[in-house]
């Protein structure tokens, strides 16, 4: 699994991803679809790119790969982000 933060534009890169990492543990579809607490079926379709996932499942099985979901605003470095100036 790569340590580097990435940019992900669309569902077909999240579900490499995914089945990249899943690979990486020596997981089967079904072992991490249980430890998501999600159906194989369903796992199957998101590591294919199926756009119509329910956020909540796919933020479960990112999360028993070792992914956390972090927003940013695009084009600023992190030292730049949200500076707010004193309310006093």
């Amino acid at each position: 699994m790569n340590d580097q933060p990435q940019t992900i534009q669309d569902t077909t890169t999240l579900g490499t991803k995914i089945r990249q990492a899943r690979k990486a543990q020596g997981l089967t579809q079904q072992q991490l679809a249980d430890a998501a607490g999600v159906g194989v079926r369903f796992l199957s379709e998101l590591e294919r790119g199926k756009d119509s996932a329910e956020v909540g499942l796919v933020l479960q099985v990112l999360h028993s790969v070792g992914y956390e979901v972090v927003l940013e605003p695009r084009g600023l470095r992190s030292a730049e982000l949200f500076t707010f100036p004193d309310l006093e």
